[in-house]
């Protein structure tokens, strides 16, 4: 079972190589001194160093007190999450999981070898507890391909103690560059390795590297959406795989981002291009949607349950709930999992890098974005208003249920489209994808109260058919048919006050 630590560090380098007095930091009081250690590590990655380029190290290492398998996946600026698994000669197979949806069907190759020697020392409290260790790192490089260069350095590196503080590294920071060490201008050693053992090419001419360009044309801005959800898929993936706390929400909602992008902004990418691209998105959605459907139904039930006076509780209901929430589960995480496994979801994700490279830009893409993704966002805003309209105006029922779920969808894909529209058209947008949320939200609760009631039904047919007592069955659904009838009062209200504000 892989180990998973979140590791929160600093790296430094100076002139002199050396660690100054660190006794001075505002709560160190002891610099307990802890030797040296020798490491050493082979980091794995395709030929083209695909993990490189999303900051992603993995590694093979022998020495100090974790010496194992470390995967090495970016949180944020200086936060990594590190999932450790025991010494083995090839990569364990959970850790080749959580990089495929980086690495795809290229093999994983030793690329470099770092040896260091680590002179670490542990800053404690007055109490004794630990509060970071500080580590002066010699590190000897050796590309293990393309010619074999070699590189050597020392560098400074500060990791935050588990639970700790990370204002505390500012304190340490402060300290440092009051003796003259500066931030290493590496983000690890793995890079600076790459970079300094690369094999020497001949000198060229070469123009000055000018920053990336700010969106401009109406392509621009719609491929920086599109770029950002596909990026999102990539990163949420080995959270997935590890069942993380709202990964799977949160990849399904990137590909809903995808599929109504590509639609929203038809007139701006080829939709014979990306509506083949939608469909699998779709499926994939289907398939991630599985668990996250049935958990969201669970949690609805449990609340409700909870909400009631112990004296209209009757029968084995909680029990019967419990069964129905965890049925299928097991199977269907393996199945999650053979899912981003699969040769169809990774031809997928190919398929995405190819369109974020090789975009089907249509003449519009290159207009003004305040004309045509302005036009964009107000041809889905008066879908939405047709179908908000259509469902206040239908008899309380099966058809006006629909006509909301309909509004729903619609109103979700507006609020995406004036997402993607922020960046060109400011304000207005932001406005517009707010009142979409506050409606999707209105709306998600009347799909939530119709699912309950489904669920409901289905679970009180069993419990009758077991002879169990069905009364609270009913209570809960009257419960819920309430809650709709309350969103479906104060729809009118919002629509009217979302109307009047939404300039179309």
């Amino acid at each position: 079972m892989a180990d998973t630590k979140r590791e929160i560090e600093r790296k430094y380098e100076s002139d002199e190589s050396g660690l100054p007095d660190l006794t001075g930091v505002a709560g160190v009081k002891t610099v307990l001194d802890k030797g040296v250690v020798t490491l050493d590590a082979v980091y794995y990655d395709t030929a083209d160093e695909r993990l490189a380029a999303a900051s992603t190290t993995l590694r093979r290492r022998t020495g100090g007190s974790d010496a194992g398998w470390h995967l090495k996946v970016p949180v944020a600026p200086g936060v990594r999450d590190e999932i450790q698994e025991p010494l083995s000669d090839t990569v364990p197979r959970s850790l080749a999981g959580l990089v495929r949806s980086r690495v795809r069907d290229a093999e994983l190759l030793p690329v470099v070898r770092l040896r260091s020697d680590r002179d670490l020392r542990h800053l404690v409290d007055a109490d004794g507890v630990l509060l970071a260790e500080v580590s002066v790192d010699a590190v000897h490089a050796e590309r293990l391909s393309d010619g074999g260069g070699t590189a050597q350095w020392t560098e400074i590196e500060v990791e935050l103690a588990d639970d700790g503080d990370p204002a505390f590294l500012d304190k340490v920071e402060k300290r440092l560059r009051k003796a003259g060490v500066r931030p290493s201008s590496s983000a690890s050693k793995l890079a600076r390795a790459l970079a300094e053992t690369a094999p020497k090419k001949p000198k060229e001419r070469r123009a000055p590297v000018s920053p990336p360009a700010e969106p401009e044309t109406a392509g621009d801005h719609v491929l920086a959406y599109v770029r950002a959800q596909r990026d999102a898929i990539l990163e949420l993936d080995p959270a997935v795989r590890q069942d993380a706390y709202d990964s799977v929400h949160r990849m399904r909602v990137a590909t809903r981002r995808l599929r109504s992008t590509f639609r929203s902004y038809g007139k701006v990418l080829d939709r014979t291009v990306t509506d083949p691209v939608g469909e699998e998105l779709k499926w994939l959605a289907s398939e991630l949607g599985v668990d996250r459907d049935r958990e969201v139904l669970t949690e609805r039930l449990t609340t409700v349950l909870a909400e009631l006076p112990r004296a209209l509780v009757s029968g084995p209901i909680r029990t019967r709930m419990r069964t129905w929430a965890n049925a299928r589960r097991g199977g269907s995480r393996r199945r999650l999992i053979g899912v981003l496994d699969s040769k169809r979801y990774l031809a997928l994700l190919d398929t995405l890098d190819a369109l974020v490279a090789e975009p089907p830009l249509l003449p519009d893409a290159a207009g003004r974005p305040e004309k045509v993704i302005g036009k964009a966002v107000r041809k889905d805003f008066e879908k939405v208003a047709a179908l908000v309209e259509e469902a206040i105006g239908a008899p309380p029922g099966a058809d006006r249920d629909l006509a909301l779920h309909e509004a729903r969808k619609k109103a979700k894909r507006t609020r995406y489209a004036a997402e993607a529209a922020t960046p060109a058209l400011g304000v207005p947008a932001r406005g517009l994808a707010k009142s979409m949320k506050s409606l999707t939200s209105l709306l998600g609760e009347h799909q939530d109260s119709v699912m309950v009631r489904e669920t409901l039904r289905e679970l009180s047919a069993v419990a009758h058919a077991a002879g169990e007592n069905s009364f609270t069955y009913g209570v809960l659904y009257g419960r819920e048919e309430q809650r709709a009838a309350g969103v479906e009062a104060a729809l009118p209200g919002m629509w009217e006050e979302i109307r009047s504000g939404v300039p179309v």
